[in-house]
This record gives structure tokens, C-alpha cells and sequence, in this order.
């Protein structure tokens, strides 16, 4: 006749293995579903109008955080979402491309609206209060932070992301700005 003691290894056996199911079971979980990237703002436009997320829907939206300021990286990626826009021809129409700001205390609307000029003629630009701002960074995942700069002024750490939103306002994928303007083209092709 076994013993209590004897059945212990064979209970840490199967708690073992039922443990190491309910993990993998987890894992799965955890790993399907949506992307939870983006959500709803309300902010102001380069023309002063008052938008919303809801504005948007039956267009994709190819959206990138950032500010006017910004010596490089912004202007470079700006630039190439134009760009591949400009190669989808007609297509084109069926994508919005959105610039918010990271800084809406020197990015207002009539700084956003010279600023976009440079990148096509239909880019929407939105700025608006800091929590206003805060919290649409926050619904997607955007980082930045204010950085001073030597001898005054500030510049503005950030993440630089493309994102690519469906007309029903869900997150479909991002890109950085490595993709290049043909590469990004080739992307959003795929997509319409």
C-alpha cells in the first residue's frame, strides 16, 4: 500500500502540467484581439474647425504625431507620406493624412496651416489644449517629452510613427519612417 508522502511527486506532476496549460492558455489570450491603438479625440484643425475622430470614418486615415519645429524628423516623414499619397493617384482620395501636434503651445492652428502647405494640399493638421493633446498620445501609444534646450527654448523628444487607421476608425498597422516614401506606397496599396 503506497503512502501519502509516495503520491506527492505524482501530484506536483499533474499540478505541473495543469499549470503549464493554464499558461500557455494565457499566452493565446493575450495575443489575439485588436491592437489597442487609437481612440477618440476631439481637437481643433489648421482652419480653427472643431474634429473629431468620428470626422474621419470612411477614410483611412494615415495619422503621425509631432511639431512644426522639429528640425529633421518630422518634416522627412511628412514629406514621405506625401510623397506615397502622390503615387496612388486617384487613390488616394480614399486616405486622410493627419498631423497632430506634440506641442500646442507653439503649434497653433495658423502655424499648422503654413506648415502643412509644404506636404499637399489635403493634410489636416490638429492641435489643441496640452490634456487634450496628452490624452490622444496616450490613445496611441505615442511617447514625448518637452527637452530644454542650452541657452533657452525647448525641443520635443518623441516617437516617430505612421499609423494606418481603417475608415471604421480601427488600427490596421504602423510604419516608421525607414519605410520610405515608395515602400509606404507599396503598403498602402495593398491595404485599399
Amino acid at each position: 500500500m503506497r503512502t501519502p508522502a509516495a503520491l506527492i511527486p505524482w501530484l506536483l506532476a499533474i499540478a505541473a502540467v495543469i499549470g503549464g496549460f493554464l499558461w500557455h492558455a494565457g499566452d493565446l489570450v493575450g495575443t489575439t484581439g485588436a491592437a489597442l491603438v487609437g481612440g477618440p479625440f476631439a481637437l481643433t484643425d489648421q482652419n480653427g474647425r472643431a474634429r473629431t475622430d468620428k470626422d474621419f470614418r470612411g477614410r483611412f486615415m494615415l495619422l503621425y504625431f509631432g511639431y512644426s519645429y522639429c528640425p529633421d524628423v518630422c518634416p522627412t516623414t511628412l514629406a514621405e507620406m506625401g510623397d506615397a499619397l502622390e503615387q496612388l493617384g486617384g487613390n488616394a482620395k480614399r486616405i486622410v493624412p493627419v498631423f497632430i501636434t506634440i506641442d500646442p503651445a507653439r503649434d497653433k492652428p495658423a502655424v499648422l496651416k503654413t506648415y502643412l502647405k509644404s506636404f499637399g494640399a489635403n493634410f489636416i493638421g490638429l492641435t489643441g489644449s496640452d490634456k487634450a493633446i496628452t490624452n490622444v498620445a496616450h490613445e496611441y501609444r505615442v511617447y514625448f517629452q518637452k527637452q530644454a534646450l542650452a541657452g533657452g527654448g525647448y525641443a520635443m523628444n518623441h516617437s516617430s510613427t505612421i499609423y494606418l487607421m481603417g475608415p471604421d476608425g480601427k488600427f490596421i498597422a504602423y510604419y516608421d519612417e525607414s519605410i520610405g516614401p515608395d515602400g509606404l506606397a507599396k503598403e498602402l496599396k495593398k491595404r485599399l
